[in-house]
Order: structure tokens, then C-alpha cells, then sequence
């Protein structure tokens, strides 16, 4: 791979890293930033947005057709990790889940009328989304041939019954991408179907409380009760929601890491700061070898992740599905945030556990990420999967040239 980045894609990461550093990062020690659920205040979301947009900083995940900066994969690793050194940062620059993975699937799969009724609204930044489908057992979580969630077929439309939990965003989203049974068989059994809010026939059973900081519009239980879904409404096909489903989580997983990457360098920073100037029996943090190996060790891992998800967005651009590539980066990424987040509250003492930093936050927050889009356990049974089956090609070179 060639690690160079074009001039233009360099400038538009020293466009958003000037945002942060000037315009969030500040914000973030004040009290009055934050709403009920420690997320961005919406008046204040709508301000920054608003520039954010005028900036041209807007959207990158989507073509320019569409309203965004067609960046690619690769130019989005640059410039999600810019992003996410402010814990606000990708909601303000519309590339914070749900709505970032919902828009790429929608873009990819959505029919020209799908994209101008389900996808534009998301993409100006007018409505929230949230993508339906884990359910609480027996249903579907890491496995979604449990989906109990049926949706039953009646003339022009599908009437749909069952249960989902923990939806990210459903609390302030509009526009909803739900996978349900279409069918009892064990091929093509699934379907995604797009809904909008105002409709009748589903609720909210709770919003569910969490050990960390909340997305807007939480994470929420679902109940469907004879919601009508029109036919138009299926996003692809019939029986092609699992199709659906990988579409989206693929690069949806990958975009995870590239923000996390940015919350794991934050974390550096703020103990790489403080143990600069921070001194105890006559000797400063920084220069202590204790202190030295966490800092170094924490900067490798972080590379790691880094160049496995560089590899896994090179191998998205050139139309693999790279399974394993995303896994991998998906359990680095993830476990070296937690672990970041860790050291720096070690290194920063009582100050790290306290809210005069984001590190409490960051680690709050952080252990989700070894859960959502899949168990760290689920993506090395991945991993295993693709090794049983290349074998000594697993580790492969891509040839030039070579299909």
C-alpha cells in the first residue's frame, strides 16, 4: 500500500483538525455544553453544525451528488480519526452512528426515489435515523437467523409484529431501517423495510440506562403492533436483508474504529500533557520509565489499529468484502481505546477519574465498543472462519493484476 495522502484530502484533515482544536475541544470543560444524556446540547449541535456545513466539512461519507465529499474509505479513516479527538465531533460534521452507516447503505442499495425520501432529509441534516435489529432473547443479537421479528406480507404492504432492544438513537430518529422475517425458511428469510416515525402501529417501550454517556436519542426497546410498512418501502429486495445487513456493518464497523482511533489519541494526549508537568519525589511523570512504557506501548497499539484499518478500507475500496480485515481492526481498535482510556486516568491520578478531564467519559463510553457491531468474541470466530477456509493463504499477498 502507498500511505501517501493527496494534498487535498491533507487539507481537508488540517480543516477539520483546526475545527476541533478551535471550536469543540473548548467546549468541552463547560457544564453547559451538555444535555441530560452527557451528549452535545441540540441548540448548541444546530450552531456548530451550521458551520461545519458552510465550512464544506460536511458529510464526507456520501458523493458529492448526494450532498457530501466523496472522500472514499480511505480518505475517511484520514479524517473521522480528526474528528473524534473531540468527544463531539462526529455528530457535529453528520458522521456519527446510526445516521453515518445508515446514509452509506442507503447511498449504495437505495433506489433514486428511496434516496430522495429516506436519504436526503439524513444527509441535510433535517432528520436522526436508527437502524432496527438486534432483539432481546430468544431473538437475534450476534446471530440473526434468531430475528423472531416477523413482518407478514398482506397485498401492497408488510404488517410487522415483535420486539428490538437496544436501538441505537430510536428516541430522536425519524426515518428507521428495520430487518424482520419475512419468511420460516432458513434462506432468504429476512428483509429490510424503511419506516418513518409518525407512523402507527410501534412504540417505545423504554429508553434503556446505560453505564456510559448516550447517543442522541439513547438506546431503546421497541415494540412493533401491526406497524404497516408499504412494499415500496423494502430497501433492495425481499428476502435480502442479511444482503442488506453486511452491506451496511461492514463499513459501518470500519467507521467505528476511525473515531475511536481519534478518542484513543486524545486520551495520549491529555496524559502525555499532564505527565509532562506533573512532578512527584523530585522526578517528573514523563520521566519515568514506568510511565514511558505504558506511553510507548499505548502509541504502537494505536498504529496497529491504524494500519489495520487502513488495509481493511483499501480492501473496501477495491470491492472486497474483507471479513476478516475488519474484523481484526474491529477487536484492535477496540480493545486499545479501553485501554487508553485506562492508562491515562492511571497517569492522571485522581485529576483523570474526575470530571476536570474527558478521560472518565472516554472510558465510559469506551466499553461499548468491544460490544456493539458484534462481541470481540463473535469477530474472532470470524477470523477463524477465513483461516479454516484459505489456510497458508490467509496471510496472502495481493498480486497486481491478479483477481
Amino acid at each position: 500500500m502507498d500511505f501517501t495522502i493527496s494534498p487535498e484530502l491533507d487539507r481537508l484533515r488540517r480543516q477539520i483538525a483546526g475545527f476541533v482544536n478551535d471550536r469543540l475541544i473548548p467546549l468541552e470543560a463547560d457544564a453547559g455544553s451538555y444535555d441530560a444524556h452527557e451528549n452535545i446540547d441540540e441548540g448548541l449541535l444546530g450552531t456548530l453544525r451550521a458551520e461545519a456545513r458552510a465550512a464544506g466539512l460536511w458529510c464526507l461519507q456520501l458523493p458529492e451528488d448526494q450532498g457530501g465529499r466523496g472522500v472514499g474509505l480511505l480518505g475517511m479513516a484520514v479524517c473521522y480519526e480528526e474528528m473524534n479527538r473531540s468527544i463531539f465531533g462526529p455528530v457535529v460534521f453528520n458522521s456519527a452512528a446510526p445516521d453515518d452507516g445508515n446514509m452509506m447503505v442507503l447511498n449504495r442499495l437505495g433506489t433514486p426515489e428511496q434516496k430522495e425520501r429516506w436519504l436526503a432529509p439524513i444527509a441535510r441534516g433535517d432528520v436522526r435515523s436508527a437502524f432496527a435489529m438486534t432483539e432481546p432473547a430468544p431473538g437475534g443479537g450476534s446471530d440473526p437467523s434468531m430475528i423472531r421479528t416477523f413482518a407478514r406480507r398482506e397485498g401492497d404492504r408488510y404488517v410487522v409484529e415483535g420486539r428490538k432492544w437496544f436501538i441505537t438513537g430510536a428516541e430522536a430518529a425519524r426515518h428507521f431501517i428495520l430487518i424482520a422475517r419475512t419468511s420460516e425458511g432458513a434462506k432468504d428469510a429476512h428483509t429490510a423495510l424503511m419506516f418513518d416515525a409518525s407512523q402507527p402501529g410501534w412504540r417505545i417501550e423504554r429508553r434503556i440506562p446505560i453505564m456510559g454517556p448516550e447517543e442522541h436519542g439513547g438506546h431503546c426497546e421497541i415494540v412493533f403492533e401491526g406497524l404497516e410498512i408499504p412494499a415500496a418501502n423494502v430497501l433492495l429486495a425481499e428476502g435480502k436483508g442479511m444482503r442488506v445487513t453486511q452491506t451496511r456493518l461492514a463499513p459501518a464497523r470500519l467507521t467505528h474504529c476511525m473515531r475511536w482511533l481519534g478518542l484513543a489519541k486524545r486520551c495520549i494526549e491529555v496524559a502525555t500533557e499532564y505527565a509532562a508537568r506533573r512532578e512527584g519525589f523530585g522526578i517528573r511523570l514523563a520521566d519515568r520509565e514506568s510511565i514511558q512504557l505504558m506511553l510507548g506501548d499505548l502509541a504502537m497499539r494505536i498504529e496497529v489499529g491504524r494500519l489495520l484499518v487502513a488495509k481493511a478500507a483499501w480492501a473496501l475500496d477495491r470491492g472486497e468484502r474483507a471479513q476478516a480485515e475488519i474484523s481484526m481492526a474491529k477487536i484492535q481498535v477496540a480493545n486499545v481505546l479501553h485501554d487508553a482510556a485506562d492508562r491515562a486516568i492511571q497517569i492522571n491520578g485522581a485529576r483523570g477519574y474526575s470530571k476536570d478531564t474527558v478521560l472518565e467519559w472516554i472510558y465510559r463510553y469506551a466499553r461499548q465498543a468491544r460490544l456493539v457491531d458484534g462481541a470481540d468474541e463473535v469477530h474472532k470466530m470470524v477470523i477463524n472462519r477465513n483461516l479454516a477456509e484459505k489456510g497458508r493463504d490467509f496471510w496472502q499477498w495481493p498480486v497486481e493484476g491478479v483477481e
